[in-house]
């Protein structure tokens, strides 16, 4: 009878280890991620793993880097997208230009419908046309872009300049600027553009300065007053451009248009240390960038407390600061007074869609040429920074933008037999060179 009991004992051990086996196989035969292949379920335990990682950032900030974050699609794309570029190079910068409209966006063209200027002589002024352009196929200016007649508020107009930047190796671009509710003669305030212009090129890893235009009525007190507004609005975003200074301070940068309008003894009471309304020492203190036209203005801009100069015209010839044999001279006294200089180069000039009776400033592009002698000029004067007229001021025909051949109505100027990306190009393979040469200068 006990004996009996042990083999039926034994034999039930069995029959469960039998189950037990025939569970495990069944399991084994079942694939594990068979739940998680449904894209319902998939997009739930996504969601559920950001939560997750999200309470481990709040509670451990320091202990979690974002680059251990899951990233989108977007984000991916964009990654793999940065990768095809160059690395931005910071000290070249590129004066980039908000004022366009058009009616999807704007209600109306802005800047592409530009009047043709008369001439300052009634008598000469008779002999050429006169009143405004008639967009999309008649626009102000003797190029026609890539990107048609587009309206600076339009998001992928944006992205597509920081695209065509980024492939260009540009770092930094000077945002053509007026102050909240005033303009240009020709257009329509552009500062809320600002917000959406800083997130796209943050994205592509780009800075932003600001290109202070002469707008009515500036004096030293509402200068201070714009500085402190655009530090106080845009200062904390991270594309916002610092720049380190020898004394070690990191500090915003302006480039000041037409400076000359104003006398050295009012600029004086802004930016010298020892004026009692000075922004100098306080929180909106920054690097300002001064407009060298004439030789006379050196001494106006030494005296009125600047910290550089720049020459912006692409002209060579124009003015005293764009002709470029006196670059070399222009840099020996900056260095020997302490100032910054940002020599302007541009790929040519013609400006006869807005200006028709000015062919004397012309200057061709020679395919190319004009833009690498300007380059090569300006890179034989050990600059500190090299800033590109322009990206995109079309009425006077400097743009580095991409252009495409037009026929209709108007006559357009072209890239060919060149690529329209052809100036991107170029300043690339210069950005490299200067970068390459910068490293140089400082061992």
């Amino acid at each position: 009878m006990a004996r009996f009991r042990r083999k039926s004992c034994i034999a039930l051990i069995a029959l469960v280890l039998l189950i037990l086996i025939i569970t495990l196989a069944l399991k084994a035969l079942t694939p594990d991620d068979s739940l998680l292949n449904s894209p319902g379920v998939m997009v739930f335990m996504e969601k559920k793993n950001d939560n997750q990682i999200q309470r481990q950032i709040d509670s451990k900030p320091d202990q979690t880097k974002m680059n251990d974050l899951p990233k989108s699609n977007n984000d991916a794309q964009l990654e793999a997208t940065l990768k095809r570029f160059p690395p931005p190079n910071y000290y070249l910068h590129a004066f980039y230009y908000t004022w366009y409209g058009n009616p999807k966006f704007d209600g109306q063209y802005i800047h592409w419908n530009h009047k043709q200027l008369p001439h300052w002589d009634s008598k000469v002024a008779q002999g050429y046309p006169q009143g405004s352009h008639n967009p999309p196929e008649d626009i102000g200016s003797n190029f026609y872009p890539s990107l048609g007649a587009y309206s600076s508020r339009d998001p992928s107009i944006i992205e597509a300049h920081m695209q065509q930047l980024r492939t260009a190796a540009i770092g930094v671009i000077a945002v053509s600027w007026y102050p909240p509710n005033m303009k240009d003669e020709n257009g329509h305030p552009t500062d809320d553009i600002v917000p959406l212009l800083l997130e796209v090129a943050h994205k592509y890893h780009i800075k932003v300065v600001f290109h202070i235009e002469p707008y009515t009525g500036r004096d030293e007190v509402n200068m201070f007053s714009n500085v402190k507004t655009l530090i106080e609005k845009y200062g904390d975003h991270p594309a916002f451009f610092r720049y380190q200074t020898n004394n070690g301070k990191l500090l915003p940068l302006f480039y000041v248009y037409d400076s000359y309008l104003m006398n050295s003894e009012q600029w004086a009471k802004l930016l010298k240390h020892t004026e009692s309304n000075s922004i100098r020492d306080t929180p909106y203190d920054a690097i300002f960038i001064a407009l060298l036209v004439e030789e006379k203005h050196k001494r106006d801009i030494l005296t009125a407390g600047f910290d550089g100069v720049y020459t912006y015209f692409a002209t060579n010839g124009f003015s005293y600061g764009s002709t470029q044999r006196n670059w070399g001279s222009i840099k020996a006294f900056c260095e020997d007074n302490n100032l910054i200089f940002i020599p302007s180069v541009g790929p040519g000039y013609i400006d006869t869609s807005v200006r028709p009776w000015n062919f004397q400033n012309t200057r061709n592009r020679i395919n190319g040429k004009y833009y690498e002698t300007s380059l090569s000029a300006a890179l034989e004067a050990r600059p500190d920074f090299i800033s590109v007229t322009s990206f995109n001021e079309w009425h006077e025909g400097t743009q580095i933008e991409m252009a495409i051949p037009k026929t209709g109505q108007t006559v357009y100027l072209d890239y060919l037999p060149n690529k329209p990306t052809i100036y991107l190009e170029i300043t690339r393979k210069w950005a490299a060179v200067f970068g390459g040469e910068r490293r140089k200068w400082q061992k």
